[in-house]
This record gives structure tokens, sequence and C-alpha cells, in this order.
């Protein structure tokens, strides 16, 4: 949350100014420090797109566009971006409902009512603000009037207990929704024919299940809160001030949290009877604070250094900054602090909308306390210490989140029962046709008839994240990460109970088990489970209406337990050579290191793994799991036909050596010692070839101040970073005259701290100083976190604005997931760990 000095506000209270906009270079409006973005973005179900205001550092408003709803959710039409032109200080979006291609099918299918229209807003200034115009091609049909209007949502985060005005009214913006409701006529009563012909086709009455759906969700509403032609948010704030009127209809504030938990609150203008062209006119004026500059952001590690390591801070400074300060190294003992180092920061340049800095302290090795201070602003508190990885860094990980994410299990901690046994009736083969979450059941792939019953699946596995399904990639993928970290590194921990007979584990109770090797053995147990039982592998797990997808609360709520009735949760297959090779890569690396703690299981991948292999056969691009697969196979068996498949494919890992080097460099370590001449030429050409590599990821690594490849995105980044660092140890481990380990470290500080934004949270709940302890995860609607689950982490706001919101709901910046979103940071912390004591 924003914090600022008395006084700062003081000094800024009376200079706001009335200044016009202007369109930059990056096709934005901007004053000061307020900026209005116009469908730079495109991620509506995300609140993320549309007409976005961008005050002093904070994104207030987002979302601006034409909706067929009130407080639309994740769930309602949106529509189509045809165009995005920026010209004679304008710009124009042209967009339409439907967008065909969602109607009924696709990842999450919608439903779109009968109307066609093509309409443009164009966004340009008007004064000391900026003017919102919107056109439609045709006029909304008498069903619809009410419904169709112009949105703009409203950050709730930063509003809770904050006031507001609508012309003559006030009011404080509420913690929950509050009543009285409304009826209105759902659209799914006008619902359109759009869906195209060749596409699979959803189940609307059944993802919209009985009683309130998610999917429809209109039909209930609260009344707003005020309505009229002039509204102001945050009238007692000039940094967060912003004044909306209607040049045209009323205006309308809503809280959308009443028919969603996780809506924002929305103004809104509806579209009146016939009108077309200038249907919606809307004056924006936020205040914009004279002379104001973005304070200064010192993003250090949250939990610190060991003595060994490089260490720099970044500062990230307001772009119009000219003058470099001097950054101060506090070192912080009992009797408080006291000045240890003065460095005169490095100017690194810009990057996204920032002027960056950095000050290195590599120097600096005395154990303690420290705190890095750059003018008023002050790092986290951190430590140096040998040790400063060895304690509650990754053993979260272990010790929390995956036994609270386990499926099929009471997870108790104490006093607390994180949920009870869960889902203990899965699970019903899927019928065929478009289901959810990217789930499409296709026919011909099961010998089970749609609805029978799949006897003994209901063992093992983990809640996706928030959404509590079972995919392969995260189950197989989880024990794979969890299996190599073992192999690489052998920690040794003992803190939980894992009883998968009695279906119970019990947190902070030794069982005299390694808990990592029990956590791949409950990823291996789903897959092997659910193989034995279909006779191929599964698609996955996942419950069969929106309600119970989009539940919030404890897992075994979503069904009774009882088999064979309609709460029961679907299971999926498909015909999807790529996934099914990386399966098998995954459990024959499950293979290796369940082999002496369970043998049967072990066997049991390593079968399945070969079967799968043996009728597996892609071309192309795909020949990389393949290879992948080739090479696990080869390190759990030493068959020598797989080191053929995978020499025979010499060409094919040496040009495509960024995907393909990381796997395969053990396997080359392996032979590296033959006398086979072809062998010995393939290992040399293999090493110059990551050499080239390594070229590469240097420019790609020097385009950012953080020392790692990174390319923001609408999803934070963390999770590929994690990964990059991940592979990466696989290279600097095999060949450290190549690849140093300081990258390792950078893609570690990434994670805990060292990132783009004004929130420099670690993204390790949990884990440091700060972190990030709200979070969407099962208990999201308590605003809370699970320790040791990681979040997706900063975002883009694109074209350049770095955000991190400390919001539940948001599941692009701060989502769990499994198959490498928390067992990749792990790695990261057990190879930081290893390569300092080398």
């Amino acid at each position: 949350m924003r914090t600022r000095t008395l006084l700062a506000v003081l000094l800024m209270a009376g200079t706001t100014y009335a200044q016009q906009f202007k369109l930059n270079s990056d096709g934005y409006f901007t004053s000061g420090g307020v900026d209005v973005m116009a469908f730079s973005d495109f991620y509506p179900e995300g609140h993320q797109g549309g007409v976005s205001v961008l005050m002093n550092g904070h994104r207030v408003a987002t979302n601006g566009d034409i909706r067929m709803e009130a407080t639309p959710g994740q769930w309602q039409p949106v529509p189509k971006q045809l165009s995005r032109e920026v010209k004679d200080g304008s710009i124009v979006t042209t967009l339409c409902y439907p967008d065909s291609s969602r109607h009924l099918t696709g990842f999450n299918p919608m439903v779109y009512p009968e109307y066609q229209v093509t309409y443009k807003v164009r966004v340009e200034t008007q004064g000391s603000g900026i003017l919102v115009t919107v056109d439609l091609d045709r006029p909304v049909p008498d069903y619809l009037l009410g419904k169709v209007g112009f949105n703009l949502e409203f950050f709730p985060g930063e509003l809770f207990g904050k006031p507001w005005m609508m012309d003559n009214k006030t009011g404080i913006y509420p913690q929950q929704p509050n009543t009285p409701l409304m009826k209105t006529e759902p659209n799914q009563n006008h619902n359109g024919n759009y869906h195209p012909a060749k596409a699979p086709l959803a189940n609307m009455k059944q993802l919209n299940g009985k009683g309130y759906s998610p999917m429809i969700a209109d039909d209930i509403i609260a009344e707003p809160y005020a309505v009229g032609r002039k509204f102001t948010s945050r009238p007692d704030d000039a940094l967060s001030r912003l004044t909306v009127e209607s040049l045209t209809g009323d205006l309308k504030l809503y809280d959308g949290r009443m028919n969603h938990n996780n809506g924002w609150f929305v103004l809104r203008s509806e579209i009146a009877k016939d009108a077309t062209k200038g249907a919606v006119r809307w004056l924006i004026t936020p205040t914009v604070v004279a002379n104001w500059r973005y304070p200064a952001v010192v993003q250090t590690s949250q939990i610190g250094y060991h003595p060994a390591q490089p260490k720099r801070a970044i500062i990230e400074t307001d772009a119009r900054e000219q003058t470099v300060k001097e950054a101060k190294l506090l070192l912080i003992d009992a009797n408080g602090e006291r000045v240890v180092k003065t460095i005169t920061p490095n100017r690194w340049g810009k990057f996204l909308r920032y002027e960056y800095l950095t000050a290195d302290f590599t120097d600096v090795t005395e154990p303690g306390l420290y705190q890095v201070c750059y003018g008023d602003s002050k790092s986290s508190v951190f430590r140096i210490a040998n040790d400063v990885y060895d304690r509650g860094v990754w053993q979260p990980v272990i010790e929390y989140f995956l036994p609270v994410q386990m499926c099929h299990m009471r997870v108790s901690e104490k006093y607390r029962i994180w949920h009870d046994a869960c889902h203990m009736d899965d699970a019903l083969m899927a019928p065929v046709g478009n289901h959810i979450d990217g789930y499409d059941q296709k026919p011909g792939l099961s010998k089970f008839q749609a609805l029978q019953p799949v006897p003994g699946v209901n063992v093992g596995g983990w809640h996706d994240a928030g959404d509590f399904d079972l995919r392969i990639e995260s189950q197989a993928g989880e024990a794979y990460i969890l299996a190599l970290a073992y192999e690489a590194f052998h920690p040794e921990i003992d803190v939980t109970a894992i009883d998968q007979n009695k279906h119970r584990v019990e947190i902070h109770e030794p069982d005299g088990r390694n808990d990592l090797l029990q956590q791949v053995e409950n990823g291996a147990l789903t897959v092997v489970r659910t193989y034995q039982a279909l006779g191929r592998l599964y698609r996955g797990i996942i419950c069969n209406t929106v309600r119970q997808y989009a539940m919030l609360g404890d897992a075994a709520a979503m069904t009774d337990g009882i088999s064979g009735n309609e709460d029961d949760r679907w299971i999926f297959t498909e015909d999807n050579p790529m996934r099914a090779l990386s399966t098998v890569a995954q459990l024959a690396g499950a293979s290796r290191v369940l082999k002496g703690f369970n043998d049967e299981l072990s066997k049991e991948c390593l079968d399945i793994a070969i079967d799968v292999y043996s009728q597996t056969n892609v071309t192309g691009w795909m020949e990389a799991v393949k290879l992948q697969a080739a090479v696990e196979l080869y390190l759990t068996t030493g068959e020598k036909q797989y080191l053929d498949f995978v020499l025979g494919h010499q060409e094919f890992i040496l040009r495509g050596i960024g995907r393909t080097g990381w796997y395969s460099a053990r396997l080359v370590q392996k032979i590296a010692k033959s006398k086979d001449k072809k062998i010995r030429k393939f290992v040399a050409d293999f090493r110059t070839a990551l050499a080239g590599y390594k070229e590469s990821l240097d420019k790609q690594s020097e385009a950012t101040p953080y020392g790692v490849p990174y390319r923001p995105n609408i999803w934070g980044a963390g999770w590929d970073i994690q990964r990059f660092g991940f592979e990466y140890y696989f290279l600097a481990s095999a060949y450290p005259d190549i690849f140093p380990a300081s990258t390792v470290y950078d893609a570690l500080n990434f994670i805990l701290g060292c990132h783009p934004g004004s929130n420099s949270a670690s993204f390790a709940s949990g884990v440091g100083a700060k972190s990030a302890t709200v979070a969407y995860g099962l208990n999201r609607a308590d605003w809370s976190y699970i320790p040791g689950g990681v979040v997706s982490g900063t975002a883009l706001i694109r074209p350049d604005f770095p955000e991190l919101l400390e919001f539940p709901f948001l599941w692009q910046q701060t989502e769990y997931v499994l198959g490498g979103g928390s067992s990749h940071y792990m790695f990261l912390v057990l190879a930081a760990q290893q390569l300092l004591k080398k």
C-alpha cells in the first residue's frame, strides 16, 4: 500500500496545476506524474486493458471499454480488438462484439448475447483532461438496454475506507460489498448463434450448474451506490484524485464484488436507446501534482547475501532525474545504525519507464544486518551471513506449500486444518466436448463411457494453485523438478508426516522419511495410478461446473466424497505427443530418486516412461522433447538405444543448444571420457555450441539492469526467470569456466526482491523482510498466503509500467502454481548454497 510522510503531503497540498496532456512517443497521454493509456493492453478478464489511468506510480482505474453487463467478471463476454491507431493527437481503437472464437468454445468459453456491433473508442485531450468518445455502428437492441454500457474499473485494494463523491452525494468505499440488491434479466436469455462450425462445443447447461453461476452472474447485482453526472474518486488526496464527468447520460457507481468475489468498483454509463455516434462522451480529469517525481526504490534481496557472493543494489528512479546521489550502506547493531560504506552508483540507463542505477558492495563481507539508503529511500533490512540460505528460505516450499497443496488428504498443522480430506470421489470419465481451463475431451480416447466412474484415481497429486485441478504437466513436472533437486543436492528434511494410505498430512510432525522424496512420491502416484486405470496418460482431473472451479474455501467442500454422483470431478484424456514425451522424461527422473525409497513406484514410473516413449513419435522442433525423454531414460537405465537416439540427433542438439543444452549437459558429462572418436567429437562440438549460446545470453542479460534475460509481459516474469535459473544451473555446474555462478544468484535475487517497480517484495511468500503475503492461492478470499508459495510476480502494464499489486485476485501477478512455481525457486536456493560452498 502507498505510504507517504506527512511533510510530503503538506508540500503537495495546493500545488496541483492544470496542464494539457501530451501524447508521447510510447503511445499514451502524459502530464507530470499522470498517464492515460488506451488499449495498449488487451486482457479485460484480468482487469487490464481499455482506457487506464495511472497516477503517480499507481494504476488507479482501468478497463475503460464497452461491456455487456454492469459488473462483468472473468466469464463474461469481452470484445475483440480490431485495430488501434495513434494519429493527430488521438488514439482511436476499433473493437467489436462478438468474438466468435470464444463463443461456447476455447480455453474458457463465453456466451455472447445476440448483438453484433462494431464500435470506435476515441481518446484525446480536452482542456486539462481527457475526452473519451464512443461511436457505435448500430444501436443497442431493446432487450439489452440498461445492460450495454461503458465501464471503468477502479482498483479496490487502495480504496477501502476512502471517500468518493457523485454530484452532491458522498460515500466511503466499503471493505465488503453492501446491499440492497437488484435483479436484471440475464443476457443468457438472448444468446447469439456465433459458434464456429468446426470448433469444439461447450455444454453451457453443464457449466452453469444449478443455482448461482459465475457464467451468468448478471441476474442479481448490487444497486449502484450513487447516480449522477460528475464523479470524483479520492477527493481527499491530490495524488489519487480522479474526476469523471459524463457529457451524455448518467454515471452509476457499482460494486462488482457483489456478484463476483474478485470484482472491482465499476463506474459506468449505459448506452441510450437509438444512440450510435457519440453514444458515450466522458471527460476524465485526473489531478496533476506539480513537480511530482517518482520516489527512488532501492531493490535488494529481501533475505540478504552470502559473504562470498556478488552484492548489488538496483536503484530505480524517475526517468527525469538527472542527479546521481551517493548511496550509503548502513550496518545495524544493538546500538543502532552507522554508515560503513559510501557508494557512488553507476548509471545503468533507461529500462521500461525508469532510470536505473547500480550500487555495488560486494567487498563488504562482515556478517550482520544491513540496509542501503539512497536519498530518502531505503531498502528493507537484510543480512550478510554464511547461513543466509540455510533456514526458512527453501524449506517453506517443502514444509508448508507442497503439503498444503496435496490433494486427497486432510492437511493439519497443530491447531489449524488447512483443508479436510478432499476429492475422495474422484473421478468420472469426462464426456466429449469443450470444457474449461483448456480441458477438451476428444472422442475415442478412453475405454470408459462418459460419466462412468474411473476407479483408483483418488490418490496423490497437488491442487494446481487456487483452481484445485490436477494437470499432468503440473503433477509430473513438479515431481521431476523435486527429483532433480534431490539428485543434485540431497537435502535432508523431515518435518512432516505423510500417510498416503490414511490420507493424512501432519505439518511439523516428523515421520522418519525424507519430505522431499515423499513429495516426489505424491506427484508420481497420481500419474501412475491414473495411467493404470485408463491404460494411457491422463490430461488431468478438474471439477465439472464453473461454480466449483471458482470456489473459495476448503477443497473438501467442492464435492461430497461419495463416488458416482453429479458433483464428482471429471478425468480427461488427450492425444498430445509433446506432453506425453515431457511426461516420459519426468517419470524417468522421478524413477531414479524413488529407487530405494519406494521401489515399486520407481519401477512403475520407469515402465510407463518406457512404454509411452516407444509408442510416441514426433518430428520437427518437437523432437526436443523426445531428446529430453531419451536423455532421462539413458540416465536412468544406461541402455544403449537411448544414447543412440541422442547421438543420432547431434545436429539438432547443437543447432538448438539454447533449448537442449541444459538437459543434455548431464548426459554429455557422463560420456565425456568415452574413447569413441565420434562421441568425443560430439562432446567437443557441444562445448563449442555452449560458448556461442553464452554470448547470446550475455546480450540478453545486458539488456536489463537485473543481470538475467527478462522480457516483461502481461503475466509476471518471476516463473520464467526461475525456470531460466534452474536450467542455467546445470550448465554452470558442468561448465563453470563458461557459465559463471553469478547468473544463478541474479535469478534468485530477482525472485527475492531485485525486480522492477515500487513493490520490491519477495515473490516467495513468507520469505524475507517483505514478501507476497497476499496471494492467489486456496485462501485468497481471506487476503492471505501459503508460506513457500511463489507468486507469478511483477507484470507489465503495457507499454512500460511494472506492477505488483497487493491483491489476492489478480492471477497474472499473485498466483501460485505447481510444476515449477515454487520448486524452481527452491532449486535455485539449494543451487546457490552449493555453488557458494565450492
